[in-house]
């Protein structure tokens, strides 16, 4: 089982590594980047996993985004990503162990509506994400419609459609 840390007690150098490591170089070219662009993740919903010799094997950042809708109203979410595990690490439950930990932390009253790009079985199966509601979102980018998620406490609440970006709030 993963150690779990705030990510702010890490070294930048090895976060950007286990990035690297994970996503490859060319990661920054992503629409997710771009969706966070001139933001800084959440230190207070941001993890490091440790595997059993205190190595760092894993990260989640949060980040905060919002969904600007039509009418120029920006709708404040958090974008949950990128969730990196080391690739001879994964399948080992360091995943899993960060979503855990990064939506535990949030108030489960009061939470923005989370937002990430990824693999709509398991994000749903595990954590209720889902594309229901985002079948009208855009982003600043390529992205397969499919794996554009959000899980929020209240759907009722979401705008319809709108453009994901940066929000400095």
């Amino acid at each position: 089982m993963p150690t779990l840390v705030p990510l702010a007690n890490v070294d930048p150098a090895m976060i950007e590594q286990v990035l690297d490591r994970a996503f490859g170089p060319d990661r920054h070219a992503r629409t997710a980047y771009r969706m966070r662009e001139g933001t800084e993740w959440l230190p207070a919903l941001s993890f490091a996993a440790l595997d059993d010799d205190d190595y760092l094997a894993g990260t989640i950042q949060l980040w905060p985004i919002a969904l600007t809708d039509p009418d120029g109203r920006a709708h404040p979410m958090l974008m949950v990503g990128p969730v990196a595990v080391l690739p001879e690490r994964q399948q080992e439950g360091y995943g899993k162990a960060l979503m855990l930990a990064s939506l535990g932390a949030l108030d489960p009253v009061n939470a923005m509506p989370q937002v990430l790009i990824g693999d709509a079985e398991y994000y749903g199966r595990f954590f209720g994400f889902s594309a229901k509601h985002t079948g009208d979102w855009y982003c600043p980018g390529p992205f397969d419609r499919d794996r554009l998620l959000v899980r929020c406490a209240n759907p009722a609440v979401l705008p319809r459609t709108g453009m994901l970006g940066p929000w400095s709030g």
